[in-house]
């Protein structure tokens, strides 16, 4: 076993290849991404925690000592290549990743502990439905399902609704119209159709702790996805008082009939 192989880093990983449906290559090197020169005249590459070919992506995690000073891991009374300590060259590393990989056409997300379930030493609880719910929400951004989102909350405003903090963190949106609530699920183009549908059926379901009719609870998919969406019949969704929304590939907005 490798010592990184019990680590967060490698359990952050292994949730994404999960949710993305493709094993990453861990600790991957690019040529085009190098430290600073050493006393042997040459650079070393850098390396990614994860990056995912088939996604055209890069997946960081960053603890803590990414974000402050933790002397265990700065080791300040000892220079680097860079003439810094560790903890001033993590940082210079960390800044080079930022800038390079978007350079070079590759999508970089950074998750962090508090994105996930951590305690307040960063340590992940290895909760791992919360943590694969939020990882879906952080691996989305920058995707076709924040196109989604975005078409369909200007729609909202057009038909009256006043989108607001959603009351669950996990909610993808939320929105109010005089005694009115809508709590919706979004997703984005994928190719796995049918079960981010029954996937986002379940999201929703979850969701559902308030049982006054005046809430309803919104599917919100582009068109490639409504068919799968479908599948569920119109009659339970109308006891679940699920609706759905279609958002056409030119960001038109139209809620399917329920019967």
């Amino acid at each position: 076993m490798r010592k990184r192989d019990g680590s967060d880093e490698a359990y952050v990983i292994d949730l994404c290849n999960k949710v993305l449906g493709e094993t990453a290559q861990a600790q991957h090197k690019f040529d085009w991404l190098q430290g600073d020169m050493g006393t042997t005249g040459r650079r070393v590459k850098l390396p990614v925690d994860a990056f995912w070919q088939g996604h055209q992506l890069v997946v960081e995690y960053r603890e803590l000592q990414h974000d402050r000073p933790v002397p265990h891991f700065d080791k300040q009374d000892r220079l680097t290549v860079s003439g810094v300590h560790r903890g001033e060259q993590r940082a210079l590393y960390d800044a080079r990743r930022d800038a390079e990989i978007p350079a070079h056409g590759l999508r970089l997300l950074v998750v962090r502990p508090a994105d996930l379930d951590a305690d307040s030493r960063g340590r992940l609880r290895r909760n791992a439905e919360a943590d694969i719910a939020a990882l879906r929400r952080i691996l989305a951004r920058g995707s076709d399902e924040d196109r989604v989102t975005d078409a369909f909350r200007a729609w909202l405003l057009t038909e009256g609704w006043t989108p607001v903090s959603p009351a669950d963190r996990w909610t993808d949106i939320e929105a109010v119209r005089q005694s009115e609530r809508l709590v919706g699920e979004v997703k984005g183009r994928t190719s796995e159709k049918g079960i981010d549908a029954d996937i986002a059926y379940g999201q929703l379901l979850r969701r559902m702790t308030d049982d006054r009719p005046t809430t309803r609870y919104a599917l919100v998919l582009p068109t490639s996805s409504v068919k799968a969406a479908e599948r569920v019949p119109p009659y339970i969704r109308r006891l679940l008082r699920i609706d759905l929304y279609e958002v056409s590939d030119d960001n038109h907005v139209r809620q399917l009939p329920s019967s």
